[in-house]
């Protein structure tokens, strides 16, 4: 068994969001490497929240990248 992945809910107690916000961000593509398992989402473990694209450090970043 294959212990280097985590569900949507286990991602959303970590980084402190709730479950939807999670695949809402997988299903935008927002985080690397995901994949659908029927109705579920694993995300490796190592995956980085991505920044909210409301904050200010998202408006930044984007500025940066430019």
């Amino acid at each position: 068994m294959d212990f280097n992945w985590m569900t949507s809910q286990q991602a959303a107690d970590l980084w402190g969001i709730t479950e939807r916000q999670v695949q809402s961000l997988c299903h935008n593509g927002k985080i690397k490497d995901v994949l659908k398992h029927g109705r579920a989402w694993l995300i490796p473990k190592d995956a980085i929240r991505p920044i909210d694209g409301r904050t200010k450090a998202a408006r930044q970043e984007k500025e940066n990248d430019k």
